[in-house]
């Protein structure tokens, strides 16, 4: 996948001990910030996807066509089967 440069502003002092922790345990500050941005990108659209999924469900439970069964009914069910 071609890559390309990403600059941004940081202190100074930031930078340094951000450096130095990532050499602490032999990686490299791109790397860490790389890795950051997939698992963020990942979760923010895992999100979305999710939202998605719960509007999806409350509209379809908002149908008349669906029957709604009580909490108690899903108790007894569940302890018949047992």
């Amino acid at each position: 996948m071609p890559e390309t440069n990403f600059t941004f502003r940081v202190e100074d002092d930031l930078k340094d001990r951000f450096v130095g922790a990532a050499q602490t345990n032999d990686l490299s500050a791109s790397m860490l910030l790389r890795e950051f941005m997939q698992n963020y990108v990942e979760k923010t659209e895992h999100d979305a996807w999710f939202r998605q999924e719960v509007e999806q469900g409350l509209v379809e439970a908002a149908s008349p066509e669906v029957k709604l069964i009580s909490h108690e009914d899903v108790v007894a069910r569940v302890r018949a089967s047992f």
